[in-house]
């Protein structure tokens, strides 16, 4: 049983200014927006294709602060297989979230790292947000 990593699949960023954030990573550089997550009609963070299915996530957070904290909120890993991905991870002691369906139709599952880090484990759909497009309203 193995984690069968594939790739990076998304770095997730706070940002205090969300409109001033979308134009730097559009307009400096060069990444297209995929979708917005919204909620209760307000747009309140969005994904942008860094290329070769990787992606840069982000969300408003006026409170976020810059001097080496709280500059990133997690890691994602995509994974081949997100249920034997769990089950390897369990297997070294550790107890991951279990498996849902997120809200931009990927499976997803979490695990903390030893210093706190959150990791988001990701296995892709064939109707996953990233790659299909269309604002999604977010459930949390």
């Amino acid at each position: 049983m193995a984690l069968n990593l594939k790739q990076l699949a998304h770095v997730c960023i706070f940002a205090r200014d969300l409109d001033e954030t979308r134009r730097f990573y559009e307009d400096v550089l060069g990444m297209t927006r995929v979708f917005d997550f919204t909620r209760d009609g307000r747009v309140f963070g969005f994904y942008l294709d860094a290329g070769n299915r990787s992606f840069v996530e982000v969300f408003e957070n006026a409170s976020a602060e810059y001097s080496g904290r709280n500059q990133i909120n997690h890691l994602c890993l995509e994974v081949e297989d997100l249920a034997e991905a769990v089950a390897h991870i369990q297997t070294q002691g550790l107890e991951p979230t279990e498996p849902k369906k997120a809200v931009d139709d990927t499976w997803q599952a979490w695990v903390d790292d030893p210093n706190g880090v959150k990791i988001e484990l990701f296995e892709y759909t064939a109707a996953s947000a990233q790659f299909t497009g269309g604002d999604r309203e977010a459930d949390w």
